[in-house]
């Protein structure tokens, strides 16, 4: 199974076995001893000092058992050295081979790894992509991300270094570019035949009409080489071959990737006419939606417009906690980017425990709903929105006050019990009755507009109405306009993770492998911030030392 795979990758059995830095002692003629006074000063200013002494010894390597052999064997590379050095490598904007060079003959990189005193760096040229293989094999199996709950275990290590108050914390999401190539209807069902024809023609022999699929200049001549007049020729000429290959396809290749990608493109973009054959699927037929595939390149991707914009990829979600030491993103979300902000928050309050001090999350308005609201009230939770979407309510409303499950209204703003409410239920809407008389004669009857009638009054409101007034009034006060401002500061994320970390430039595709490089890319900007905010207080202290 899928576990075999992962404890054989490599072509061989590794066993698991703990690095204890408690036991590691520097040799005679370790490399620190040989450094000078002015060489050991720069070393303990640089990211490799902080990296040592905080964040190394901080990699729990136990989680990361399961993806070795419990029978004897060779031991395995030590797992907090190559996460270690996943972190470093993002940190540091390196590739594989960069890192592993940079390992061996930088005395930082081997400072901040515990890897100074080795007689030989424990890197190979394929220690870390077999690593990331054996954590996606577990994770495709299990469901299990082992990265994820590594990196939020150091977030939250460093944010209580950092003096962090995590009560007040930010969110917001950013699209993440999947690296495929924008493909029209001829070239994706093109590509998804090629593909197919050529793992057949390795094994078998294909039929004459079909070989050209296997020559180098085909895909030129089909897609590039192309009129506007001929396309839908050449459609329905690729639908015919594509009905072939899935009939010589048979039993033999069901684990097959290729295969298996047809078949899907041929269910998302085509019918299948009475006589087997297949036309292109219109707007009329349904069926097509954002889940479609984008590029078989990366089956995972899925199709999103927002703000104006088209994306073809995923959606990260981030939760960062401020305070005036700093801030550090506490949690992460990757999913594909039909995944919405509002069900980002639920998940994220789903697995929250109840807070036992009321904390704070600000969002803006696409978190918002009653729903998440509710959910977050449960786990003793204020959530922020600092802007709301839909139709504003009437001030008026936030002064009916309703029973607790918003079913029946005990006070009009004038203070009066209505004569009767009714509840709808299909609208969520109350119908409250009272007499005449009492509208009437209320200071509020002209913001509260009730209906009269001969000798009762009536007016329909509902308790969603009544939270969302209160909303916007809570907007007005000095208070929210402050935990706005603090929102603000969570945008310079996904600038940062453009700019520095090149999130839209993965270089791998697939939800879950590229999630992975998303956690290292989170984990190594917290370690900047770390850095950064050790680096002032050594100042500070040097000062004060000196004053």
């Amino acid at each position: 199974g899928i576990m075999e795979t992962v404890r054989m990758i490599g072509g061989h059995l590794m066993s698991f076995v703990q690095n204890r830095l408690e036991e590691q002692q520097l040799s005679l003629f370790d490399p620190l001893n040989t450094l000078t006074e002015r060489e050991k000063k720069f070393l303990d200013r640089s990211w490799a000092k902080y990296f040592a002494e905080f964040i190394f010894p901080k990699i729990d390597e136990i989680p990361y058992a399961v993806l070795y052999s419990d029978k004897d064997s060779r031991p395995n590379t030590p797992v907090n050295v190559q996460i270690g050095a996943l972190l470093i490598k993002e940190l540091t904007n390196l590739s594989d081979d960069e890192l592993l060079e940079s390992l061996m003959f930088d005395i930082r990189f081997q400072y901040a790894l515990h890897t100074t005193s080795f007689a030989e760096q424990p890197l190979s040229d394929r220690t870390l992509s077999r690593f990331r293989a054996r954590c996606a094999a577990y994770e495709t199996e299990q469901g299990v991300d082992l990265l994820h709950e590594t990196i939020t275990s150091l977030s939250s290590e460093m944010a209580e270094l950092m003096r962090i108050d995590s009560s007040l914390k930010r969110m917001d999401s950013l699209m993440v570019a999947s690296n495929i190539k924008r493909m029209g209807r001829l070239e994706l069902l093109y590509t998804c035949v090629a593909n197919l024809a050529k793992e057949m023609a390795k094994t078998r022999e294909i039929p004459e009409h079909l070989r050209h699929y296997t020559e180098a200049d085909d895909r030129n001549r089909v897609i590039y080489h192309n009129h506007s007049e001929e396309t839908s020729a050449k459609i329905e000429a690729v639908l015919k071959d594509a009905a072939t290959l899935k009939e010589l396809c048979g039993a033999d290749y069901d684990d097959s990737s290729s295969c298996q990608l047809l078949l899907r493109v041929l269910k998302e973009q085509a019918v299948q006419r009475e006589d087997g054959t297949y036309r292109l699927r219109t707007k009329e037929d349904g069926g097509m939606d954002a889940t479609i595939l984008q590029n078989p390149a990366d089956p995972d991707a899925t199709y999103r417009e927002k703000a104006g914009r088209q994306h073809r990829g995923y959606v990260a979600n981030v939760i960062e906690a401020s305070g005036k030491n700093g801030s550090i993103i506490e949690d992460y979300q990757y999913e594909q980017n039909i995944h919405s902000d509002s069900q980002f928050l639920k998940e994220t309050l789903g697995g929250m425990e109840k807070q036992a001090e009321t904390a704070t999350i600000v969002t803006d308005g696409a978190y918002s709903g009653m729903q998440n609201e509710e959910l977050a009230a449960e786990k003793n939770v204020r959530l922020v929105t600092t802007n709301l979407t839909g139709r504003e309510a009437e001030d008026i409303m936030a002064d009916f006050e309703f029973s607790e499950d918003g079913r029946k209204v005990i006070k009009c703003p004038g203070g009066h019990e209505p004569k009767s409410c009714s509840y709808n239920q299909g609208t969520g809407q109350c119908t409250i009755s009272f007499q005449k008389s009492q509208c009437q004669d209320c200071p509020h009857k002209e913001k509260c507009h009730p209906k009269m009638f001969k000798r009762v009054s009536r007016k329909t409101v509902s308790s969603k109405s009544n939270q969302r007034a209160k909303q916007q009034r809570e907007r007005s006060t000095e208070d929210f306009k402050k935990q706005s401002r603090f929102r603000n500061g969570v945008e310079t994320i996904p600038s940062i993770l453009r700019r520095k970390y090149g999130i839209d430039k993965i270089p791998v595709r697939g939800l879950i492998r590229s999630r992975f490089f998303f956690g290292c890319k989170i984990g190594a900007l917290n370690i900047k911030k770390f850095c950064r905010y050790m680096q002032d207080q050594n100042k500070c202290a040097l000062k004060m030392a000196t004053a």
